[in-house]
């Protein structure tokens, strides 16, 4: 196995606590306090924090460094436009060339499997699995340039969804995605009904739902 250099483990440390929502809106990520915790140079946190802003998991703002940026309807809509013509456009290609869909309902299989299990598993790894359910449409499209784009926006998708995570668990995501699956496999516009349904309800909706309870609760403390 590779050993993985600093800037990338500490970049996997910190993706990992992003992913389950450790990190609220507004954390800034200090290089000297990451220096000190994981006892690198201010060089290697840069390089770290470079490979998290590169993957949609924090910004970088002048004079304030690297932080986790706040939830903004602009935000949803750009990252769920992204998504709707990548998965959609994949999809299409997919049921026109009479593509395997199998590893899809695969994907949905391991979910459900989630939702059983004991203890209960991380929201990480719900949405680490809900992504391959994703990743695996894009996939069946064959076409390796669209897949990679996907790739690019996975993340960001997954540090998103933490924010949705009052409002779903395992078993939630895993009915709503066999509904899915069962679609998709009809093919036609019954399958790109579908899709587009949990990209904008499932997905966008619900976000759009989480930003409005935070700007209430925003409101009703005063800030």
């Amino acid at each position: 196995m590779a050993v993985q250099a600093a800037p990338e483990r500490i970049a996997a440390a910190v993706r990992a606590e992003l992913l389950d929502g450790a990190h609220p809106v507004g954390t800034r990520f200090r290089e000297e306090d990451l220096a000190d915790r994981f006892d690198v140079g201010r060089h290697t946190v840069r390089s770290a924090l470079r490979l998290l802003v590169e993957r949609g998991l924090v910004v970088h703002e002048r004079h304030r460094g690297a932080l986790v940026a706040p939830l903004s309807k602009a935000r949803i809509d750009e990252v769920f436009d992204y998504r709707k013509v990548l998965e959609l456009g994949a999809l299409r290609m997919a049921l026109d060339a009479g593509a395997d869909l199998g590893p899809v309902l695969t994907e949905v299989e391991r979910l459900e499997e989630l939702a059983e299990r004991t203890p209960k598993p991380s929201w990480r790894e719900l949405t680490g699995v809900h992504s391959a359910i994703h990743r695996a449409i894009v996939a069946a499209a064959g076409n390796r340039h669209v897949l990679d784009s996907y790739r690019r926006c996975e993340d960001e998708v997954r540090l998103l969804l933490t924010f949705v995570r009052p409002d779903f668990d395992a078993a939630s995501l895993a009915a709503v995605h066999r509904k899915l699956v069962e679609k998709l496999r009809l093919g036609g516009e019954a399958a790109t009904e579908a899709l587009t349904e949990d990209i904008d309800h499932a997905g966008r909706a619900a976000l759009l739902t989480a930003l409005r309870r935070a700007e209430e609760s925003a409101r009703l403390l005063g800030h």
